[in-house]
């Protein structure tokens, strides 16, 4: 589709301004990128109100025994992580390299982490929008194991192609969300590692399950790459442990197909086990969750008819 002249002069000062705000932030030491995330975080929060209504919602729904009190600190919490999420992906290419990421990184559960990654086995690394996913990523392709992830292109092609360079530059490759189908296969079919978000909403038609206490649609086909291809499943986490640029990458759960429980031998309960590790490793800190996202929609009205049935 042909873009607009005003489409394309709109996309590039949206670019150039990301940009400049980038080259800010670069000139920053990690006491000033923290410093700046607090302030744009309680901007964010409190003055702007950013995404208030299904942040609150989502909190309150997610944490029930919480008051309203702590529910405004975790909301302006999460707006600080996320501003602080963005400097740490501006300034890891310069400050983390082959030979200091120690520093910066942390892996307690190295020895099983780099076993999955060598064995001669497709694997399958699932995650949600917590703690620095991006920096999960970047430090994979880092260490030398490359990753395959799945995501939708950016509206903005400007960013898009900014974005992608950065992920891609240490090894972390992007399938596209649409049509990627046989891409995947070949990943599976050459045993390599995919690597996926598991927290996005799947539609009326995806796998509902219990996620903080309700419905919550995933997609079939996460499940379905570990018990069709012989590929073990890692629940994995990239969570800030102290200032900024300060990363534990642990492993929350695995689930391998050459030896899976029948109790997790399905789309379904498979699906409802890695959500239920996702939401360990958030209650654990949740102000590092991307709780401004519709993560829980409305779900079908048979399976609405069937809840209200078995509460009677």
């Amino acid at each position: 589709m042909t873009r607009s002249f005003k489409t394309e002069v709109c996309d590039y000062s949206v670019y150039l301004a990301v940009r400049l705000l980038i080259c800010f932030i670069q000139s920053l030491s990690l006491r000033g990128c923290q410093k700046f995330a607090r302030i744009m975080g309680w901007i964010a929060s409190d003055v702007v109100h950013l995404r208030e209504k299904v942040t609150v919602e989502n909190l309150r729904a997610s944490f029930p025994e919480l008051s309203e009190r702590k529910i405004h600190v975790l909301k302006r919490q999460m707006w600080e992580h996320l501003i602080l999420m963005v400097c740490e992906i501006a300034l890891t290419p310069r400050k983390v390299h082959q030979t200091n990421w120690h520093k910066y990184i942390s892996v307690p559960q190295k020895r099983k982490l780099v076993g999955r990654l060598l064995e001669d086995r497709p694997l399958v690394l699932v995650s949600g929008h917590f703690g620095n996913f991006e920096i999960a990523g970047f430090a994979a392709g880092l260490l030398g194991f490359p990753t395959y992830a799945i995501a939708r292109d950016l509206d903005n092609p400007y960013l898009h192609r900014f974005i992608q360079k950065f992920r891609e530059a240490k090894g972390q490759y992007i399938l596209p969300k649409e049509g990627s189908a046989n891409r995947v296969k070949d990943v599976l079919d050459t045993k390599q590692t995919l690597a996926l978000l598991a927290d996005q909403h799947a539609g009326k038609k995806g796998c509902w399950i219990d996620f903080f206490g309700r419905p919550a649609s995933c997609h079939k086909a996460v499940s379905v790459f570990t018990l069709t291809s012989d590929a073990p499943m890692l629940v994995v986490y990239g969570r800030r442990v102290g200032g900024p640029l300060q990363f534990e990458i642990g492993i929350e759960g695995e689930a391998d197909p050459a030896d899976l429980s029948r109790d997790l031998a399905g789309i379904r309960p498979l699906t409802q086990w890695y959500s239920a590790r996702l939401e360990d490793m958030i209650r654990r800190a949740p102000e590092q969750y991307w709780w401004l996202h519709r993560r829980w929609k409305e779900p079908p009205r048979k399976r609405k008819k069937r809840k209200r049935q078995m509460a009677a």
